[in-house]
């Protein structure tokens, strides 16, 4: 019986450890079950908004929308990816000033605070931390509960600070191929009087 016990526990083990771990790290903000009214009834469906960061400065949102959860989560998570940017961050992966925006009923605002740590709740808490940032405080000065328009307001004021995400390609992996290169004719005929 022992026997058993440990060969189903090194198994389970052995194939923990055989999945790569993911790119980017990634939080469920919001899952919401809408409904569609059609003849004969209602469809049913999931609307999923998504953050994925990788902790080093990269954040993306993402909204995912099945029949699923299943489905409508992988969306989310290709969405946040498409939609990744680079934030510009300072040395100590603080924000460089303070950041406000307005989405639809949403307001927020970010201010960099040293040595006081992440001081931020809701959604704006798990964008924060999933960018990697330290030393911000955050705050939803509007009264909306709406999850989605206050993650969407936090992307719109970072906006300013960022740029579009490139992943980086590995040097060893740069590959030029064998083709014929056509050269414009004033340098063909400069090669040409070369020659003579």
């Amino acid at each position: 019986m022992e026997k058993g016990k440990e060969k189903k526990n090194s198994n389970r083990r052995g194939s923990f450890f055989g999945r790569p771990k993911p790119e980017f790290d990634q939080k469920i903000l919001n899952i919401r079950r809408v409904t569609r009214v059609v003849a004969g009834g209602r469809r049913f469906s999931f609307s999923v908004a998504l953050v994925a960061g990788d902790k080093k400065g990269s954040i993306g949102l993402g909204l995912g929308k099945a029949g699923d959860t299943a489905l409508a989560i992988n969306k989310a998570v290709r969405n946040a990816k498409k939609n990744m940017v680079k934030l510009n961050l300072t040395k100590t992966m603080s924000i460089p000033h303070e950041l406000s925006a307005k989405f639809s009923s949403s307001k927020i605002i970010l201010m960099p605070n040293k040595g006081r740590g992440l001081v931020a709740g809701s959604v704006i808490r798990d964008i924060v931390k999933l960018s990697g940032m330290k030393d911000v405080t955050g705050k939803i000065l509007s009264n909306s509960k709406n999850k989605l328009n206050n993650a969407k307001a936090v992307m719109k004021a970072l906006s300013v600070i960022s740029s579009k995400y490139a992943k980086l390609i590995p040097e060893s992996s740069i590959m030029v191929a064998e083709k014929d290169i056509v050269l414009p004719a004033s340098i063909e005929k400069d090669e040409k009087e070369i020659e003579k």
